[in-house]
């Protein structure tokens, strides 16, 4: 399925590198020929005040007067502006949401959408809710846009390497991701193993020829973890190889209520290496 309806929220401030990252991530919506439906979100932030508030008072006009909300004016303005220079076809919306139920919200509006476009801000916690939500939650793949390195990333996706480990979550981003795997110059799947064993390599070599069905040439190859992590891993091969965008799967357990990102999820998402397509 093409890529034709993207959601884009855009939360936090608009600093340089957030500016940055939209003007990037409308240009690869104007790559799709998408039409962008940009949600900015002002967050209603309870401040501390900075005087003594009585209890026995009516402190109804104090409690507003330290409350705040973030620049989502801003954010939409610099969005504005890369559509009308990318000419891109959107929608834009503002809300104004309680902090703690924006990923939740985030979430829903993505549902009815091809793909989510995320920035992503890093080692941040709230990013790292919001895009847990938007994948868990939306029924939906992500393209999360790293603000570090948004200035130096391509617009077109010509190298893209697949994580595969033949799971579903995998499986399922192999198929959110076909439209941008079909356009690139090159398509590599890895694997991190030690082992290389023959189930992996049957599995590779399997992948390969199903994506030569749907037109995309790839290669397979399997990577060393030797005593890294995945997610490091990934990230070491995506700046050895001038990788354009990674495709790879989300994963999660819950344990006694409290998430857990697997080790993978967890390292792409706090720091992505390049652009990644992430379903579950």
């Amino acid at each position: 399925m093409a890529i034709k309806d993207i959601f884009m929220p855009l939360v936090g401030e608009p600093d340089t590198a957030a500016i940055a990252a939209i003007e990037k991530c409308v240009a690869v919506a104007g790559g799709f020929g998408a039409r962008v439906s940009a949600l900015a979100v002002e967050e209603d932030i309870l401040v501390r005040p900075k005087v003594m508030i009585s209890d026995d008072l009516d402190n109804t006009a104090a409690v507003e007067a330290v409350r705040s909300v973030s620049d989502a004016r801003g954010l939409l303005k610099a969005f504005d502006n890369a559509a009308i220079r990318f000419g891109v076809r959107n929608e834009q919306t503002l809300s104004r949401l309680a902090v703690a139920d924006v990923p939740g919200n985030l979430a829903e509006c993505a549902r009815l959408r091809d793909l989510s476009l995320v920035l992503v801000k890093t080692d941040d916690d709230r990013s790292e809710r919001t895009v847990e939500r938007l994948i868990f939650e939306s029924g939906r793949p992500i393209l999360m846009c790293p603000e570090e390195f948004a200035s130096e990333l391509p617009v077109a996706f010509d190298d893209a390497v697949i994580a595969w480990d033949h799971t579903a979550p995998a499986a399922r981003a192999v198929a959110d991701a076909l439209p941008i795997l079909q356009s690139a110059r090159k398509v590599r799947v890895i694997t991190a193993t030690d082992d290389k064993t023959t189930a992996e390599l049957a599995s590779g070599a399997a992948l390969v020829s199903h994506l030569a069905e749907h037109g995309v040439k790839a290669t397979f190859e399997t990577v060393k973890v030797d005593r890294s992590s995945v997610g490091k891993v990934f990230e070491a091969y995506v700046k050895a190889n001038t990788i354009s965008v990674l495709v790879m799967g989300a994963y999660r357990h819950s344990r006694l209520n409290e998430i857990m990102w697997g080790g993978a999820t967890k390292t792409v998402i706090a720091r992505p290496p390049c652009w990644v397509l992430m379903s579950h």
